[in-house]
């Protein structure tokens, strides 16, 4: 029997969300709800330093105006409970014993400055300079050497071609040591970073498919990676284009106010919202008003625009007025 249709929303209390979390959240709820799967909400908030405690019911009551639900979450309860990562801690630092018994990370001593003084120039479309590989004759049992000295367990990537098929974007491939090199994936205490955190919580809560912003497609490498290393089934992906702003660059506070509660505070319909989303995704030919359920019956990804969708000030004026 295959596993059960489960998609899930992720939002991260670093902030408030805005018009672009609400395009990606409105795809992957359509796309998992008009295949009659289930939908989890689940709270990424290992970001600590950046985390928000007002943002989490913020983001929750931003879900609910949007008109999108779920049937797991922090508010809801569920089998796969608990749905705040900061509250699944053990579970991660478990998996980073297996991957250190293995061997498979190693304990890095570099800076951010050491990397990029080390490195080439970056990769284009990459997060940042490739690590150079300075501590990569490490051991995970050098740890004990290091005394007082900080340090981050670093996951060493393989020589493997990686291919996966998209369900938006298409065919993608990645000679993962080369293109991306060994990455950081739990801090010295075993709390996670990202990439650790959401392989665990997505296998353990048996999500078959995540739909996100193309920004992440390098990070969808070394999850399968991971994926690989632990023996699990990866799930499906789907990587949408960004919401950007007249400039070109990614959505964000200097393109103007775009965050959904001030939506909500002003009393803006969310029909509004949707009706401009859809037509922007380009499952709608107009900016009609429609609710989220309104668009499940013809919902398909292969309609959905494979260009970043450059937002006006014209059009956002349109929905809050």
């Amino acid at each position: 029997m295959s596993a059960a249709l489960t998609g899930r929303l992720a939002p991260s209390p670093t902030g408030a969300q805005h018009l672009g979390n609400a395009r990606t959240y409105l795809l992957a709820w359509l796309s998992i709800r008009s295949r009659g799967g289930r939908v989890l909400v689940r709270i990424e908030d290992i970001d600590s330093p950046r985390v928000k405690p007002w943002a989490v019911q913020q983001a929750l009551d931003d879900l609910h105006w949007l008109g999108l639900d779920w049937d797991e979450g922090p508010d809801r309860g569920g089998p796969h409970a608990p749905y705040v990562q900061t509250e699944r801690v053990a579970q991660y630092r478990a998996a980073l014993d297996e991957l250190r018994r293995a061997e498979r990370v190693y304990p890095c001593t570099c800076t951010r400055s050491d990397v990029a003084a080390a490195a080439s120039a970056p990769h284009v479309g990459q997060e940042g300079p490739i690590y150079p590989g300075l501590c990569a004759a490490r051991r995970a049992a050098d740890v004990a050497q290091l005394v007082d000295r900080p340090f981050a367990w670093r996951y060493r990537m393989s020589d493997k071609l990686l291919t996966f098929d998209d369900r938006v974007a298409g065919r993608q491939l990645c000679q993962v040591a080369e293109q991306l090199g060994d990455y950081v994936i739990a801090k010295a205490d075993g709390s996670p970073a990202y990439q650790l955190a959401v392989v665990v919580d997505d296998h353990a809560m048996g999500v078959t498919e995540v739909l996100r912003g193309d920004d992440l497609i390098p990070s969808t490498f070394r999850q399968l990676e991971l994926y690989a290393f632990f023996g699990w089934q990866p799930p499906q992906f789907a990587h949408v284009p960004l919401v950007v702003g007249p400039d070109g660059r990614r959505l964000a506070k200097r393109h103007g106010d775009t965050r959904l509660s001030q939506l909500r505070e002003a009393g803006v319909q969310p029909e509004r919202l949707i009706g401009l989303l859809a037509q922007s995704c380009g499952l709608r030919p107009n900016a009609e008003p429609a609710r989220a359920v309104d668009l499940l019956d013809d919902f398909d990804l292969a309609k959905i625009n494979h260009e970043p969708w450059v937002l006006t000030e014209q059009m956002w004026r349109g929905v809050g007025g």
